[in-house]
C-alpha cells in the first residue's frame, strides 16, 4: 500500500503521479538524443523542458551518466537499465498500435496518457480517432505546450479530462467514443498506481466497452523486492545530494504494492479475451538492452510484463 496516496488525491504535471510522467518523458528525450536510438520521440524534450526544474533535468543531461559512474558504478548501471527499460517499453507499445491499425482498428484509447505523444508522432491511418484520458491539469499542460510550438496531432485527438477512479466510461462516450467499433486500448505506466480492486474494475470497464476484434495492451506490475528497493533508494538519495537535489522523489511510495493484485493475462483470458504476456526482461534481452549484472538478473518476477490481448466475443 502506498504511503503517499489517498483515495481522492489529485495532481498536476509536476507533482505526485504527474511527476512520473515527466521522468518517463525525460527518459524518452534522453533515448532520442542517442546516436542510434531505439525509439524517437521528437516532442519529449519540448514537453519536459516546459515543466520547470526537477530531477528530470538530470535524467536527460549529457554528462549525468558519467558523473554518476564516478560516484557509484552500480547506481550508474541501474540508471542505465531504467532508461533502457523505458525505451523498450515505448518500443513495444508503439508496435502494438502499429499492429492494431494494420488490422483495421481506427479507434484508440490511451488511459492515464500523461506526456504520451503517440497521437502526435505515430503515423496513424486516415480516419483514426485517439482518445487520451488523464487528470485535467496534465492534459491541459501537454495540449498547451505542444500547441504553443505548432505541434499538431497526426490523428483526430479527443482529450477526456477525468480521474480514472471516477466514471470515465461515461465521459469517454460523451467525447464520441463508439463501443460498437473495435478499439485499441493502452494501459502503460498505470496499473502500479492502482490498488488491486481498481485494476479489476478498470479491465471490467474496458471489457464492457470493447467490441469483438478490440485489442488491449498493458504494463503489468512486477513483485518488488523491498530489500533491494531500500538499498537503491538510499544510494539514489546520496547521488541526489551530490547533485544538489534535496528530498528526491521515491516513485515506489506512489505505487500500490498489493499482494492480491490479479495477473493481468490470466484475468483477461478468463473474461473473453485471448491474451499473452512477455516479461520485460525477455524483451530487453531480445533488443540487447539488458545491462544488469547476473546477481540482479535472477528474479524474473521483480520485473514487469507486457500483456496484449484480443477480444473475441462479448461472452
Amino acid at each position: 500500500m502506498s504511503s503517499l496516496r489517498t483515495d481522492n488525491d489529485t495532481w498536476d504535471i509536476a507533482t505526485s503521479v504527474g511527476s512520473t510522467a515527466v521522468m518517463v518523458a525525460a527518459a524518452r528525450a534522453a533515448e532520442t538524443a542517442k546516436p542510434d536510438p531505439l525509439i524517437r520521440d521528437p516532442y519529449a524534450e519540448l514537453l519536459v523542458s516546459g515543466v520547470g526544474p526537477g530531477i528530470w533535468d538530470l535524467i536527460r543531461g549529457e554528462d549525468f551518466a558519467a558523473k554518476v559512474a564516478e560516484l557509484d558504478p552500480e547506481v550508474a548501471t541501474v540508471f542505465e537499465h531504467m532508461g533502457n527499460y523505458q525505451a523498450v517499453r515505448t518500443h513495444f507499445f508503439d508496435a502494438f498500435f502499429t499492429d492494431a491499425t494494420a488490422a483495421g482498428i481506427r479507434q484508440a484509447v490511451i488511459l492515464a496518457s500523461g506526456l504520451d505523444s503517440r497521437a502526435y508522432r505515430l503515423d496513424w491511418p486516415a480516419g483514426t480517432v485517439v482518445y487520451e484520458l488523464d487528470q485535467p491539469k496534465v492534459l491541459e499542460y501537454k495540449a498547451t505546450r505542444l500547441a504553443e510550438h505548432g505541434v499538431r496531432p497526426k490523428a483526430e485527438l479527443r482529450t477526456v479530462p477525468i480521474d480514472l477512479r471516477h466514471d470515465w466510461p461515461a465521459a469517454l462516450r460523451a467525447a464520441g467514443f463508439d463501443p460498437g467499433r473495435p478499439t485499441a486500448w493502452l494501459a502503460e505506466g498505470l496499473l502500479m498506481y492502482l490498488p488491486a480492486d481498481a485494476q479489476d474494475l478498470l479491465f471490467e470497464r474496458i471489457t464492457e466497452l470493447s467490441a469483438p476484434g478490440s485489442r488491449v495492451a498493458a504494463e503489468a506490475v512486477g513483485k518488488r523486492s523491498d530489500r533491494r528497493r531500500a538499498e537503491h533508494r538510499e544510494k539514489f538519495r546520496r547521488i541526489a545530494e551530490q547533485f544538489g537535489i534535496e528530498d528526491p522523489p521515491d516513485v515506489g511510495e506512489l505505487m500500490y504494492d498489493d499482494p492480491n493484485r490479479a495477473d493481468v493475462a490470466e484475468w483477461l483470458n478468463a473474461h473473453g479475451w485471448t491474451a499473452t504476456a512477455i516479461t520485460a526482461a525477455a524483451e530487453m534481452r531480445r533488443l540487447d538492452r539488458w545491462v544488469l549484472p547476473p546477481e540482479q538478473s535472477t528474479d524474473q518476477d521483480e520485473f514487469s510484463s507486457f500483456v496484449t490481448g484480443v477480444r473475441e466475443s462479448r461472452s
